[in-house]
């Protein structure tokens, strides 16, 4: 009888003590299931704002029919997106670092991204184009900022714990929210048309898709308590007094995060302003149809976001993220030139091989801002990346414009591809030198990096 209570006993003691052990994983902030959670949720912080950025595209002709709009008028609505970005990503990841905090600031972005929404629906059902303008610069100003303290959010959380493969997650949502809206909007408004005709029709499928923002606008805010439980419980020991951050502080920025810059800049430049010309490209240079044209251009957006997170995982594994992102733009050099030099390769391997490419270079690129900033100056770091990152996308797709209309065969553009590519990856060698030369942290291995940042605590 005394050995069948033991053993009942130890089980109890067992029972409650796995209990005891799930409890604490999920409420307490260094528990596997709560950063889980928070993962999941800063996740889906940004996909309302992705899906509804290309609201107007997925319907462009029935927003130029309903409210008789030419193509010129139409293309406004993402160039009021774009342009302020050039100045106010930077003030707005200024103003997370010194005014806002990470959790106020993105409820705010999350806020503006969802007030612009509305208001642009609004200026639908009203056919008040200048209301869609306003609504999407209050829509941009705040889509932009967010993107900027989800990068914040990203470092605070999984600085050192599987860094790359977040960003890597934050990149496949991104491009799941925008595949997902080209996938419903025109079946949602077909459906919606059938009992609501004409603009009410079209109006009420912009507030439907407005529903994705209030859904971020809500894990926005679950976070921040999550990250306040964080705080109070992980970090209460980890404040350190430092200087207020002033916008002059850029000038400090070292070499390193210029030329990651540099990088970005002349990457994405090859990438974006390239699937703004990729239907007619595609018609054109190998003769296909609107339909085959465009699921074509999806490829990229479809492979990054299935690949992404295994990348990232990857990259964690391995270190190494400058030989990573030299690789990415090396592909994607590659698959340029198969797209305008070697048109008897299936462009879909070469779509492929730009998706994929995509993904690494995103993945390893971003999470080294955190590597060469102080932490308490990140989200003016990021602010300054997306700012220069706009910058170069307003410009050189006006350039790549002006090209093509000079150049309907797409060579010169290509080329213009291919020529910004490799500022890039020249770039990126003279980081892969002079982090080697330093022996720095850029392109160590994990293990290596963990080492020499251990030592340097020790030094100072």
């Amino acid at each position: 009888m005394e050995g069948e209570h033991s053993e009942q006993e130890n089980e109890n003691v067992s029972y409650h003590g796995s209990t005891t052990s799930l409890l604490h994983s999920v409420t307490h902030p260094s528990g596997l299931v709560f950063r889980l959670i928070g993962l999941a949720l800063l996740c889906f912080v940004g996909f309302g704002s992705y899906f509804c950025y290309d609201n107007p595209a997925a319907l462009q002709d029935k927003i130029e029919n309903a409210l008789n709009i030419s193509t010129s008028e139409y293309v406004w609505l993402y160039s009021v997106y774009s342009w302020p970005n050039v100045f106010l990503g930077f003030i707005g990841g200024f103003l997370i670092d010194r005014v806002f905090g990470i959790r106020m600031g993105t409820n705010i972005y999350m806020g503006l991204t969802l007030l612009g929404q509305l208001c642009f629906s609004t200026g639908v059902w009203l056919k008040a184009y200048w209301m869609m303008l306003l609504g999407r610069f209050i829509f941009g100003i705040g889509a932009e900022s967010l993107a900027v303290a989800q990068n914040n959010y990203a470092v605070l959380w999984f600085k050192g714990k599987a860094l790359n493969m977040v960003f890597g997650l934050q990149l496949s949502f991104a491009r799941v929210g925008s595949t997902v809206n080209f996938m419903v909007m025109e079946g949602i408004y077909n459906k919606v048309e059938e009992k609501f005709k004409g603009i009410d029709g079209l109006a009420i499928t912009f507030y439907l898709a407005t529903i994705t923002c209030v859904f971020s606008f809500v894990c926005s805010l679950i976070l921040g308590i999550m990250d306040k439980k964080a705080e109070r419980t992980l970090r209460v020991n980890d404040a350190v007094i430092a200087d207020p951050v002033r916008m002059s502080d850029v000038r400090y920025f070292s070499g390193k995060f210029w030329l990651l810059n540099v990088v970005i800049i002349f990457f994405y430049v090859a990438i974006f302003p390239f699937f703004t010309i990729g239907k007619s490209f595609f018609m054109k240079k190998y003769h296909m149809n609107e339909s085959d044209a465009n699921f074509i251009c999806s490829i990229v957006y479809l492979i990054s976001g299935i690949v992404s997170p295994l990348l990232g995982f990857m990259i964690d594994l391995t270190g190494r993220n400058l030989l990573w992102i030299t690789v990415g733009i090396s592909y994607t050099i590659a698959a340029h030139c198969c797209l305008s030099f070697f048109t008897w390769i299936n462009p879909y391997i070469s779509m492929a091989c730009m998706g994929a490419s995509y993904s690494i270079l995103a993945s390893s690129l971003w999470p080294l801002i955190s590597l060469v900033i102080p932490e308490n100056q990140l989200g003016t770091a990021y602010g300054v990346c997306s700012a220069l990152q706009n910058s170069g996308l307003a410009i050189f797709t006006t350039v790549v414009g002006i090209i093509v209309d000079a150049d309907p065969s797409y060579l010169w553009s290509e080329l213009f591809f291919i020529g910004c590519l490799s500022v890039a990856l020249l770039a990126a060698l003279v980081l892969l030198v002079w982090d080697f030369w330093q022996n720095d942290v850029l392109n160590m291995t994990p293990k290596a990096r963990l080492r020499h940042q251990q030592r340097m605590v020790l030094l100072f």
